[in-house]
């Protein structure tokens, strides 16, 4: 294994400092420079938009990987930019009218109004997932699976740009109550020292890579103390691969922070850098495929991972090139995954019927090493569940699913089926097949 201090940096792949931290929110919409010359109504829109969900975009991703003679379709800018269609007629109605009239109070009640409206907390984040020592809530962590723990540093609770999907949408809005993010890394390494059977440590946001690296260490370094060891694996799940490859690179603490997972990884643990891909051509600048290099080099490995999305990458071809160009870097392929029934959803979601075929038609297209990817996965309340296919049973054609990862280990493998509905998007939407008065996972 390379070692990191001996990586020496290719200063053709270096971003000017001025555009390094230009960072653009909904205050700035107007400001950024390919913009001014849309439609005054596209901007409008935008503007509207990003009133209700969150918006941000760095210099990085409108100069680098934005095809500007492209707009709307271009998928980046679909991926990072407001779009009209992301609000209900309704919705996007009231929000316009109450930021024509540019009164501050009825904006923000209008916006909050409406993102109580779209599910802002999916598969019973808040209720179901915040796991307890004693009576003692342990804030900014999800424990829905036993052998894995979710944990949103409060460094971490931001982004170098927004999904317009994200189904953490709600993280960024500026509202507490919907925030998940935790202070005290004390409370971390108590709770993993008293549930041994957590294996993995899943560090999410947000982006923690937005963290300078003392405080990333400040929570990992010390799970290499005794007491930890049931800690195998250390996940990071981070966009900042896409929007800002510099992270690992040019960044002032880029080489502390390799040196990082170096260390962990030269100490035993499995560090997996769980990177999120909605396009290939995120892995296509030169800084990119050097970021990954450098990550490589430090033994850790780099899971990709990406929802199918309408308007984005609904095609085949390209989980297809995607997948192939991951394999080439060293990447292995994790998730395809549903869009999640929150948010922009009904601008983003496809059908399971045509995110299967896609799926399959994408895996028809490459070899071996890429059929690593699972999916199409709904990652809902009871769990992941994967949809495998479509089938006939007992004469009456049916979806052909299982559980990836559930509340409940038994369920783990287990397949079940339901009944086949071409316009279905989410778990919720399908039914039984004849006989069946419920899945078996809902209980009584």
């Amino acid at each position: 294994m390379s070692s990191i201090s001996n990586l020496k940096r290719k200063p053709d792949l270096a971003y000017s400092p001025q555009a390094a931290f230009q960072v653009y929110t909904e205050r700035q919409l107007d400001t950024i420079k390919p913009l001014q010359k849309l439609p005054d109504e596209q901007r409008l829109a935008m503007r509207v938009v990003a009133n209700v969900l969150p918006f941000r975009v760095n210099q990085y991703v409108i100069d680098q990987l934005i095809d500007w003679d492209d707009i709307p379709n271009d998928p980046i800018f679909q991926l990072v930019f407001p779009q009209k269609g992301m609000l209900s007629a309704a919705h996007f109605a009231e929000m316009a009218a109450a930021v024509k009239s540019e009164d501050k109070t009825l904006i923000k009640q209008t916006a909050e109004s409406i993102r109580g409206q779209l599910n802002p907390h999916p598969a019973g984040q808040q209720l179901l997932n915040v796991p307890q020592l004693g009576e003692e809530v342990m804030q900014g962590m999800q424990h829905k699976y036993r052998e894995t723990l979710l944990f949103f540093p409060s460094q971490g609770q931001v982004c170098h740009s927004y999904c317009t999907f994200c189904f953490r949408w709600a993280q960024f809005v500026g509202d507490k109550n919907l925030r998940f993010a935790a202070k005290e890394t004390e409370q971390l390494h108590r709770y993993l020292q008293r549930h041994t059977c957590i294996s993995d440590l899943l560090i999410t946001g947000g982006d923690p890579m937005v963290m300078k690296t003392t405080h990333l260490a400040a929570y990992l370094e010390p799970l290499l103390a005794p007491g930890f060891e049931h800690v195998q694996t250390i996940r990071i799940g981070t966009k900042s691969l896409s929007f800002w490859p510099q992270r690992y690179v040019t960044d002032p603490d880029a080489d502390d922070l390799l040196r990082l997972l170096e260390r962990l990884v030269r100490a035993g643990k499995h560090v997996a850098v769980m990177a999120h891909y909605n396009h290939w051509r995120e892995m296509d600048t030169s800084i990119a495929q050097e970021a990954i290099r450098r990550i490589r080099a430090t033994g850790a490995v780099i899971r990709t991972q990406a929802p199918l999305l309408h308007h984005i990458n609904d095609d085949p071809a390209v989980w297809a090139t995607m997948w192939r160009h991951q394999v080439k870097l060293g990447l292995t392929p994790y998730y395809m995954f549903v869009e999640r029934d929150t948010g922009a959803r009904r601008y983003f979601e496809v059908p399971l019927a045509r995110a299967w075929s896609i799926y399959r038609d994408a895996m028809q297209q490459v070899s071996g090493l890429a059929r690593t990817a699972r999916g199409p996965s709904m990652s809902a309340e009871p769990g992941k569940v994967e949809v495998q296919g479509v089938t006939e049973v007992a004469g009456e054609q049916a979806f052909v699913l299982r559980f990836i990862q559930a509340r409940n280990p038994d369920w783990v493998q287990r397949p079940f089926f339901a009944k086949y509905d071409p316009e279905a998007c989410w778990l919720d939407q399908l039914q039984p097949l004849s006989g069946a008065g419920r899945f078996f996972f809902q209980g009584d």
